[in-house]
């Protein structure tokens, strides 16, 4: 059995590289989640055929802030677009609204495995957890692989959450079918982990950063959309998954969004939600059998878990000016181009019962969007 963190093939072209350049914010120095500051991703990729059914999943996570984020929570907002999925842990940020673990993503049949995981990482750490204090709220994501993937076989486990956040990294984020993505498809092309960054000015030489983290695992072929352009609907539709088939218990996207603006629980909510702007303008339609969420945090604002005091003074973004537009704007194209990101580098994937997931044409999606040379 293969387990490794970050790629196992060579890189493909980014959307900048062939010159799809969604929205007019600046990206980040690497156009990354990672490029808030603090913020780290680890893979661990799960891809064999040494079984009866090959295996297409794997684990990705995200450790949202430097430190213990048990200890100091960073604040968090989540948005439920549809709530047709089985994430764990979510009801407690909804209600608190903050974060204390890392975060996980994974296959829908591996959130019991990922949580255990997360849990047994926050007790390595916090012998306080249980015994002098209360428990701990791990956060795990999921979307279905089950079209690539041998889901019934579980093989996601506790130690491939440890072993991805031994591999977490601040580098730029591995994209494509790595880690969580391994057996993702998106608009009928393998897609999977993707990522993007944007840059606000702030004024007075202050500048803040939102980086997107997208698993992407839904879309229909014809409404693939890049740039304002209906590509999906000149591509050879016969190499593209068929959506009837494919769409059978498959779908879902999430989306995770971290900024070091001082934005609270309320703020990052709202900045959540725009994340939806950003799935619609690829041709997403939350469809009723997919589910999309969303997540917000600030590296800015922390919680203690144990209060210093009867008041914590804490600052928020002006909501009068233009600022909570400019992150809104950040989010929705962060977003948008964090899902173009993990279609563009998704290599083939082939899995159980000889399903096929191709990758996406991106030089001839590139001569779509461009036009005709002149």
């Amino acid at each position: 059995m293969t387990q490794h963190p970050g790629r196992t093939t060579g890189p493909r072209p980014r959307p900048r590289d062939l010159g799809i350049a969604p929205g007019v914010l600046p990206p980040g120095p690497a156009n990354s989640l990672t490029d808030v500051p603090g913020v780290r991703v680890g893979h661990v990729t799960l891809a064999h055929d040494d079984a009866e059914l090959p295996v297409r999943t794997g684990v990705t996570v995200v450790v949202p802030a430097p430190g213990s984020v048990f200890r100091d929570k960073p604040a968090a907002g989540l948005e439920v677009v549809n709530g047709f999925g089985k994430a764990a842990g979510l009801s407690q940020i909804a209600e608190l609204g903050v974060l204390e673990t890392p975060l996980a993503l994974t296959n829908t049949l591996g959130v019991g495995a990922a949580f255990e995981g997360l849990v047994r990482h926050a007790l390595d750490g916090h012998p306080e957890i249980g015994t002098t204090t209360g428990t701990v709220n791990p956060a795990v994501f999921e979307c279905n692989d089950g079209w690539l993937n041998d889901i019934r076989g579980l093989h996601v486990r506790p130690r491939h959450v440890r072993a991805a956040l031994d591999a977490a990294t601040d580098a730029p984020v591995a994209e494509g079918a790595v880690g969580a993505g391994t057996g993702m498809v998106s608009f009928g092309w393998k897609a999977g982990i993707g990522s993007s960054s944007r840059r606000v000015d702030a004024g007075d030489g202050i500048r803040w950063t939102v980086g997107a983290l997208v698993l992407a695992n839904f879309g229909s072929a014809a409404d693939l959309t890049v740039t304002g352009v209906p590509v999906g609907r000149a591509l050879t539709p016969e190499h593209a998954v068929e959506q009837e088939e494919f769409a059978r218990g498959a779908g879902s996207c999430v989306v995770l969004l971290a900024t070091d603006a001082p934005a609270d629980a309320r703020q990052l909510r709202r900045v959540a939600r725009r994340s939806t702007v950003g799935l619609a303008r690829t041709g997403g339609i939350v469809q009723h059998g997919s589910g999309e969420y969303a997540l917000a945090w600030s590296t800015a604002q922390r919680t203690p878990h144990t209060p210093r005091g009867p008041v914590r003074a804490a600052s928020a973004v002006a909501e009068h000016g233009p600022l909570m537009d400019l992150l809104f704007r950040a989010a929705a194209e962060a977003t948008e181009e964090a899902v173009l990101a993990s279609l563009f580098a998704a290599h083939p994937v082939t899995g159980v019962r000889g399903h096929h997931a191709p990758a996406l044409p991106t030089e001839q999606v590139a001569r779509l969007v461009h036009g005709p040379a002149r």
